[in-house]
């Protein structure tokens, strides 16, 4: 992964209600959710909400695919794996202590 590109994913993920979408995304898995059902969760204007998926999409973090009348969105897992290859790439080399953290966070979240 380029640089511009991490910076573009970091970026999108900097904001409140960017990060809440995508996190509530990840937890729903390849299925993903509905846009009004994520607006609800959230609380969140359906307009804005739009536009900030509209974001994490560009950022390559967020799919859509339009389903009739309703867009889904779903969490693009290779693009997350992308972006936590480029976070890896020089934190781990050599430090069994890091890669330990890094492993057991992993284990804990799954």
């Amino acid at each position: 992964m380029e640089i511009a590109t991490a910076t573009d994913a970091f970026a999108a993920l900097a904001q409140e209600t960017r990060l809440r979408a995508f996190r509530l995304l990840v937890r729903a898995g390849p299925a993903g959710l509905p846009a009004g059902e994520i607006a609800r969760a959230l609380g969140a204007a359906p307009s804005t909400l739009s536009t900030h998926l509209g974001l994490l999409q560009r950022a390559g973090l967020v799919t859509s695919e339009r389903r009739s009348r309703r867009i889904v969105y779903r969490a693009d897992f290779d693009g997350v794996g992308a972006l936590m290859r480029f976070l890896m790439e020089d934190c781990c080399k050599g430090h069994r202590t890091v890669r330990a953290a890094v492993r057991a966070a992993l284990e804990e979240a799954a």
